[in-house]
């Protein structure tokens, strides 16, 4: 009689329990920001473009636009990768990163922060020592499981 008890009550124990690991495959979080004030006071201009390639394999997947937009005020020139037209297959812990590798962050990466939303425009600042032509790939990966979802090359435009 115990087990019949006890079962049920391990099971939703389990689930609840491994809810943040699934629950983003159920949600979509869409996110439209526009250019951030500092790239509005002077027309930006694209430097660096790439398209998403995803996966593809049912579960992890990316595609949209990747443009590196710099601007300056007469002081600093900023510089930001804004995802466009974006739509990822959604994950527990998806990360944006610049790469060396285009699939891999083995060699190196620079980390740009949480990815905002797995639909959408959205924007990312790019620290002023991060070298563009040694990371010259966009990923969107997964922290907690160490797996990609989509890349796009930067290349000039």
């Amino acid at each position: 009689m115990k087990k019949k008890i006890i079962a049920p009550i391990v099971a939703v124990i389990v689930i609840i329990a491994t809810y943040p690991l699934y629950s983003p495959l159920f949600i979509n979080a869409v996110v439209d920001e526009p250019l951030p004030e500092k790239m509005t006071a002077t027309e930006p201009t694209t430097a660096l473009t790439g398209n998403f390639v995803g996966v593809n394999d049912g579960i992890h997947n990316a595609e949209g636009m990747a443009n590196v937009l710099t601007a300056s005020d007469g002081q600093t020139t900023h510089r930001v990768l804004r995802l466009e037209n974006f739509k990822a297959t959604n994950g527990p812990d998806l990360y944006v990163y610049l790469s060396k590798e285009g699939t891999s962050i083995d060699n190196g990466y620079v980390n740009l922060g949480r990815l905002k939303g797995n639909i959408g425009n959205q924007n990312y600042d790019i620290p002023e020592d991060a070298n563009l032509e040694e990371y010259d790939n966009v990923l969107i990966w997964c922290k907690m499981f160490s797996v990609l979802f989509g890349h796009a090359e930067l290349k000039a435009t």
